[in-house]
């Protein structure tokens, strides 16, 4: 077993086990942080931890905590960081509210009850208390976090989660003491609402089979008529029944049915029509800022995921020309088009449909990272920042860089393997990343959108070192890993599955410095994309 101590720190390693006593420890007056991460730790936590006057950081995840939290951890006014999760407590929350300078808390994968105490969300960097079983309305200000960070909890509501809250029910009024004759009163008024309602029906009903009898007399005399128009179907696509969202959206925003340019040559792609996509079945997948996604299954059995933008401030004939040439480019792990729409108004992107998701699904979903082992992770990372090199070298002439490099757009093939989706997809403007440190951008500086796709891929590679979620344009993950790194706490920032399969601290280092130099508030000092390759492939082998 290995143990550390010092006047500021104290830190157990993940073989020790058995009760935490936590009179010894606070007898040390300058505790600062306390870390007992990832052992076998059993029962509560004793009433002692108030002793820990000056602790500002307490880490107790990954063990077999039970029981409530104490009230007297609350005590302690210093607190900033507390993460108690993957453990056994239950109970409701103590008043957390009460430490005011507190900037991240996790909980979750416990069994809290109860509902959330007023949080000042304002001064959390990081908050999650997902996988419990608390109730009612989330507080004010808990929309500035991700739904992920509360999903779990089948009675909460509100803001981010998707269900709200229902309205409050109106005190019950005592029942007053209805009369017969009122009674007889209110039944003659339904009766003869009734007959009127029934009467109205039937006036309504002549006269349409009246107006349905001359429309059919009169089909015979237009039949010849009608024959001697134009012999092909109608370009506009039928409303029939069964017919998607996303089929009526596109009929009624006006598109030009004939505008679709197909950019593969496979024999289930070269005749597709955009009828066809209108009178296709398609699940809308999700919205955002950029457009929706939908999933769209052809007649021919081919599923495709469409993505619908309005507003991209591309305009029509520069978009066709970027889609072209991005479809040029070809990198076996950069997801080409294989058709697109343009108009004024919106523009339309097919892909073929990627059966195993995104890389934000395989590191945050319900069955995270238990399979998403070192080595995969680190593997990721190495196809990605080489995908992306090949992009920026071959469209570096016309200015095409990917715009919107993040975990959701990085896709897994049937294969596993990452592909990037929706490359030059987008033309954002320069980023101020001021926020994360005192570093300070050169204003005056000309805007590079390969730095800021540089700057998306070391987000990408903070979220596999540290398990935690982009949130915030990336500003909150970035800004509290340079602040930890800056405390000289850095085995902290590493995902806690990561250190308890036994990964090599090392090499993890070395990528959380080459994140650090792809995300530095300032472009100018962030490597090229070629260089992060060389970095990268220099760990990986």
């Amino acid at each position: 077993m290995r143990v550390a101590i010092s006047e500021r720190s104290f830190s157990r390693s993940s073989t020790s086990q058995g009760l935490f006593d936590a009179s010894p420890l606070c007898r040390v007056g300058s505790l600062a942080v306390l870390s007992l991460k990832g052992n076998n730790l059993v029962g509560g936590i004793p009433e002692e931890i108030a002793n820990c006057k000056r602790l500002t950081h307490l880490y107790l995840g990954g063990n077999r905590f039970s029981g409530q939290l104490p009230d007297a951890l609350w005590r302690l006014n210093n607190l900033k960081r507390v993460d108690v999760s993957d453990n056994n407590f239950t109970g409701p929350l103590p008043n957390l509210a009460q430490s005011s300078g507190m900037t991240t808390f996790f909980a979750q994968n416990n069994n809290f009850t109860g509902e959330l105490p007023q949080f000042d969300f304002a001064n959390f960097e990081q908050f999650n208390i997902s996988n419990n079983d608390f109730t009612g309305q989330i507080p004010d200000g808990g929309g500035r976090f991700q739904e992920n960070s509360f999903l779990g909890n089948p009675g909460l509501c509100g803001s981010p989660l998707p269900n709200s809250c229902p309205p409050p029910q109106p005190a019950k009024k005592k029942q007053k003491n209805v009369s017969f004759e009122k009674i007889l009163i209110y039944l003659g008024y339904m009766i003869l609402g009734l007959i009127v309602l029934l009467f109205s029906v039937y006036k309504i009903a002549r006269r349409s089979r009246k107006k349905a009898d001359g429309v059919d007399g009169g089909k015979d005399r237009r039949a010849d008529a009608s024959s001697s128009k134009t012999n092909g179907a109608s370009s506009e696509p039928k409303t029939s029944d069964n017919r998607s969202e996303y089929s009526i959206t596109s009929i009624e925003s006006g598109m030009n049915t004939s505008s679709l340019v197909v950019l593969t040559n496979s024999p289930e792609m070269k005749d597709l029509k955009f009828e066809d996509l209108l009178r296709a079945p398609a699940e809308l997948l999700g919205r955002g800022k950029q457009g929706s996604l939908y999933r769209v299954v052809l007649s021919n059995g081919l599923v495709l995921v469409v993505k619908r933008i309005k507003d991209s401030g591309i305009p029509s004939e520069d978009f066709k020309n970027r889609m072209q040439k991005v479809d040029r480019a070809k990198h076996p792990n950069v997801l080409p088009p294989v058709a697109f729409y343009c108009s004024k108004q919106e523009k339309l992107l097919a892909y073929e449909y990627q059966p195993n998701g995104s890389l934000f699904n395989l590191l945050h979903g319900t069955q995270n990272a238990l399979v998403f082992d070192w080595g995969s992770r680190l593997s990721v990372a190495a196809t990605i920042a080489e995908a992306l090199a090949f992009m920026h070298s071959v469209l570096r002439e016309d200015g095409i860089a990917h715009g919107n490099l993040k975990a959701t757009n990085i896709l897994l093939d049937k294969d596993m393997g990452p592909c990037i989706s929706e490359y030059g997809l987008m033309v954002v403007e320069s980023q101020d990343y001021s926020q994360i440190s005192d570093i300070r951008s050169n204003p005056s500086a000309p805007h590079d959108a390969f730095k800021d796709d540089v700057y998306g891929l070391g987000l990408m590679l903070l979220e596999l070192l540290t398990g935690n979620m982009v949130q915030n344009n990336g500003y909150d993950l970035a800004k509290w890993v340079h602040s930890v790194v800056r405390e000289e706490w850095t085995g902290e920032v590493f995902d806690s599955v990561l250190i308890s399969q036994g990964a090599d601290e090392e090499r993890m280092v070395r990528l959380l410095q080459v994140a650090l130099q792809c995300t530095n508030p300032s472009p100018a000092e962030r490597p090229s994309s070629s260089q992060a390759v060389a970095l990268i492939g220099s760990i990986k082998d």
